[in-house]
C-alpha cells in the first residue's frame, strides 16, 4: 500500500502520546516558574514578573503559532494561561522554597524544551510546512521564549552563550523528523527524540560541554 504524502494524513491517524498534553501543562509551569525567579532576581513588581512568566513559558510557542498563521495555543486553550498564574503565584509566595528546587527544576526544564521541540515539529508538520522549516519551527517553539526573558531583563539569551542549549534542541528535533518522516509508528519517534535533548543537555551541564567563544 502507497504511503500517503505526510499533509495528506489525518490528524487522527498520527500517534501522539497520551502524555504530552500534561507535559505540556508541566513545561508550561516549569518556564513560568524560571521566568518569575529571573524577575524576581531583577527586582520587578508581580505585575512585571507575570509578563516575564508569560513571555517565557509562552513565547516560543507563541511566535511559532504566528509564523504558521494560527491563533496562538493559549488563546484556543486558557488551561495554558492559567498555568502561568498560578505558577506565579506560587513560586511568589513560596520563592524561598521553590529555588532550592533548582537541580529538580533544571531537570523539567529540560523535558519541556524536549517536549516543546517535538510538538512544534509536530505541529508545523501537521501544517504543511517543509521538513526543514518544521525543524526551525520545533526549536523556536522550544528557546525562544527564554531569548525574550533575557533581553526583557538585560541578559545576553542563554543560546547566544557558550552554554549547549538550542543545539541539543536541533540534534533531538532532527533525530524526531527523521523517524517521523519515515513513517514510524507509535510514540518511538518521541521517545528517542525527548531522550536525546534531555541528555545532551545534563551531560552537557554536568560536563561543562560548550562551544569556544569567537575572538
Amino acid at each position: 500500500m502507497p504511503q500517503l504524502p505526510l499533509t495528506d494524513i489525518p490528524i487522527t491517524e498520527i500517534p501522539v502520546s497520551a502524555l504530552i498534553p500534561a507535559i505540556d501543562i508541566l513545561g508550561t509551569f516549569v518556564f513560568a516558574i524560571s521566568g518569575t525567579l529571573t524577575a524576581a532576581s531583577k527586582k520587578l513588581d508581580p505585575f512585571g514578573a507575570s509578563v516575564i512568566a508569560f513571555v517565557t513559558a509562552l513565547g516560543g510557542g507563541t511566535l511559532r503559532d504566528v509564523l504558521l498563521d494560527v491563533k496562538p495555543v493559549w488563546v484556543q486553550d486558557e488551561k495554558l494561561l492559567i498555568t502561568v498564574f498560578v505558577s506565579v503565584v506560587v513560586t511568589l509566595l513560596f520563592r524561598s522554597k521553590v529555588e532550592k528546587y533548582r537541580k529538580t527544576m533544571f531537570l523539567f526544564d529540560s523535558v519541556g524544551i524536549a517536549m516543546f521541540t517535538v510538538l512544534g515539529i509536530e505541529k508545523a508538520l501537521r501544517m504543511g510546512v517543509p521538513p526543514t522549516i518544521a525543524l526551525v519551527m520545533g526549536v523556536v517553539s522550544a528557546v525562544f521564549g527564554g531569548v525574550v526573558r533575557d533581553i526583557l531583563c538585560n541578559d545576553i539569551p542563554l543560546i547566544f552563550r557558550r552554554e549547549i542549549y538550542a543545539t541539543a534542541c536541533l540534534a533531538g528535533g532532527l533525530v524526531f523528523l527523521i523517524m517521523r518522516l519515515a513513517p514510524m509508528s507509535g510514540d518511538l519517534p518521541i521517545l528517542v527524540a525527548v531522550s536525546i535533548i534531555i541528555t545532551i543537555r545534563v551531560l552537557a551541564v554536568k560536563l561543562k560541554w560548550s562551544f569556544p567563544n569567537l575572538n
